[in-house]
């Protein structure tokens, strides 16, 4: 196994031989074995030990192992304590979604504050076999089913091509001690049922079954890599960049076949799950609107509009911004000059008399009107967005400039009358919207 490491090294990861890195070691025979081969293979690399208090003085003995290993192996030693229980507890997830969230940050920590340049994990071909097999029964696309990434930035696996026989194999032969976590064979959680219940019998069907499974996660992650390169082309035509987020025509979309896979492959990215949803936003009314955890979709007449979700906290209630002087949402310039100069829409003159408060810049609120110039009585906002035909995104992204509670000016769009230039007006106030 030491000549077919060396070999895949080589070929494909080899700047594992050029800059030092960190093996992340268990205590279990897969990391253990890793380390070997790494050692074997004259990679420079330091042991990275997470405990996370679960199975009592057991942790404390795998903790203390993997430190006398990288004595023995003359490398250094970097280890911490998480509680992982109540860090799931904390954060709604499972005990083994805390343990590698904690892991996994922890091990960009560590390279970030030591130089190193990749993170080893011992994922074999057996635990790829697993994840394809738990990902399958959950539902998944092509990217599910391709099992384990060999790389994912700095974090690389190098024993994916290798099976857990092999492993243990390599262990007995070289007298390699490690020490059993005796949660593997709770069959309570999913992984370690698939393991002991799903794959023997996999196995049994055929004399090469993991072999010729290893060849297929080739296949499919080769199919992935040309299915992501075509729907990331087919973005480029249809996503038009809008307001921070993107709009995409409805008749693009209705146009691709299947289009419930092609929706799938354009928006799984952004966390949505509710397909059925998404394909309705299709026909749906305008408004209506499909949420993910991190962004939305919204139908607004010819177009569905993405947009990342802003954090709840970061808006008040109101929507209140600080007055002029203080931080504003946009570049203003307020300056008193001697008469009107150009007009554009960026720009808006005021009688300076009219004003009685300290103007403010806000967003809108529900029941807002203004006095539109050159028009006769009062306007609501809303019916002044709908008469513009804004759709929801061009709403929410709409600054007035305001005199106490009155609106002098949605900002680009329309003053209001009762603020503008007369014969009797003294002094001109000039305000500009700076790009």
């Amino acid at each position: 196994m030491i000549k077919e490491f060396r070999n895949h090294i080589a070929k494909s990861h080899p700047q594992l031989l050029d800059r030092p890195g960190l093996v992340a070691c268990s205590a279990g025979i897969d990391s253990v074995v890793l380390a070997h081969l790494c050692a074997a293979s004259g990679i420079h690399f330091a042991l990275a030990h997470c405990n996370f208090l679960l199975r009592g003085e057991q942790s404390i003995e795998d903790e203390q192992f993997v430190k006398d290993l990288a004595m023995k192996m003359e490398v250094s030693f970097h280890s911490t304590q998480f509680d992982a229980a109540a860090y799931a507890n904390q954060q709604g997830i499972s005990i083994q979604m805390a343990a590698r969230d904690l892991r996994y940050h922890w091990f960009n920590e560590l390279t970030n504050q030591n130089n190193y340049t990749w993170v080893l994990t011992a994922h074999h071909l057996d635990d790829a076999l697993e994840t394809f097999i738990i990902n399958l029964s959950r539902g998944t696309g092509i990217e599910g089913l391709s099992g384990i990434p060999e790389e994912n930035n700095r974090v690389i696996r190098p024993l994916l091509p290798f099976t857990r026989e092999q492993i243990t194999a390599y262990a007995l032969q070289n007298n390699i001690s490690w020490r059993e976590d005796q949660t593997n064979e709770d069959t309570k959680y999913l992984r370690n049922k698939v393991r002991h219940e799903v794959v023997p019998s996999l196995k049994e069907l055929h004399p090469t079954f993991m072999k010729n499974f290893g060849n297929t996660l080739q296949y499919l992650s080769g199919s992935a890599l040309i299915l992501s390169a075509h729907v990331n082309s087919v973005k480029e035509q249809i996503f038009i960049p809008y307001h921070q987020g993107y709009k995409i025509p409805l008749e693009a979309l209705k146009k691709l076949r299947p289009t419930e896979s092609y929706l799938y492959e354009i928006f799984k990215t952004y966390g949505f799950t509710s397909w059925r949803d998404i394909t309705g936003l299709l026909t749906a009314m305008s408004g209506k609107e499909v949420r993910s955890k991190t962004h939305r979709l919204i139908k607004d007449r010819q177009h569905l509009i993405l947009q990342e979700l802003i954090e709840e906290s970061a808006i008040s209630e109101d929507n209140e911004i600080p007055d002029i002087s203080g931080d504003l949402p946009l570049e203003i310039k307020i300056e008193e000059v001697e008469e009107i100069e150009e007009k554009n829409n960026t720009i808006l003159y005021l009688d300076k008399e009219t004003l009685n408060h300290r103007l403010t810049v806000r967003k809108w609120k529900k029941g807002d009107y203004f006095y539109p110039l050159g028009m006769d009585g009062r306007k609501k906002v809303s019916k002044f967005f709908k008469d513009e035909k804004m759709d929801a995104v061009a709403k929410e992204n709409q600054w007035l400039l305001c005199c106490g509670d009155d609106i002098v000016w949605v900002i680009g769009r329309r003053a209001d009358d009762r603020f503008k230039i007369t014969a009797k007006t003294r002094h001109i106030l000039k305000v500009t919207l700076e790009e």
